[in-house]
Order: C-alpha cells, then sequence, then structure tokens
C-alpha cells in the first residue's frame, strides 16, 4: 500500500492510497506519521473487510510544485 505524507508546521500526516473511507495518522516526525497511518489502516482493514479496500492506486510518484 502507498502513503502520502504531508509535512506542515505543526507536525506530519500521513494517509493511504486506495482505501475507501478516511484513515489519516499524524506525528511529530514522517515515521511517527506513517507508523500511525499503517496502523488504522490495518485497523479499518480489520473492521471493514475485504469492501474497504479499493482499487491500487497506480501512482509511481507524485511532487509538490508551486503554481
Amino acid at each position: 500500500m502507498k502513503y502520502v505524507i504531508e509535512q506542515h508546521s505543526d507536525g506530519f500526516v500521513a494517509y493511504p492510497l486506495g482505501l475507501r473511507g478516511v484513515v489519516v495518522g499524524q506525528g511529530d516526525t514522517r515515521d511517527a506519521a506513517l507508523a500511525d497511518a499503517q496502523s488504522a489502516a490495518k485497523f479499518h482493514q480489520e473492521t471493514f473487510g475485504a469492501e474497504a479496500i479499493g482499487d491500487d492506486s497506480q501512482l509511481i510518484d507524485a511532487e509538490l510544485v508551486d503554481g
């Protein structure tokens, strides 16, 4: 599963791609936010079963660009 990790002024947030529903993790570091999101995603899948898993994202890479 792929995750997006965002850095904000007050810490980091992370969320998985390809799950149905809202799953978000947070932390003071990238690793903490990712671990929190992975734990939340696992719980989400255990709770909702196969219906929680959407189409596997074909996203390979992404970048942030000022416009």
